[in-house]
């Protein structure tokens, strides 16, 4: 016999589980679009053109996708952001 427990305990599983679906569908863009840009960052880093990688160029390519990865390599190539910093001894 089920109980008023387990019906309920079903119904709060089958509610998560379309609520993470909602979820994975409204994520699923952003991860195609930087997985997009961080090919287009080792394709520019394979050309000699070097892009430092952080949260906001994942960000930038993760919303604006190959645009927005072009953009920061444009920005890169210029000088004027997303330069990679060189670590090293003078000496």
């Amino acid at each position: 016999m089920v109980t008023g427990i387990e019906i309920a305990a079903l119904a709060v599983a089958v509610v998560f589980l379309l609520g993470a679906a909602r979820i994975v569908q409204a994520v699923r863009p952003l991860l195609i679009n930087a997985v997009v840009g961080l090919l287009v960052f080792l394709v520019a880093e394979w050309l000699g053109v070097g892009v430092e990688i952080n949260w906001l160029t994942l960000a930038i390519v993760a919303i604006g996708g190959l645009p927005g990865a072009v953009l920061v390599v444009l920005l890169s190539v210029l000088g004027v952001a997303f330069v990679p910093a060189v670590v090293g001894l003078l000496a």
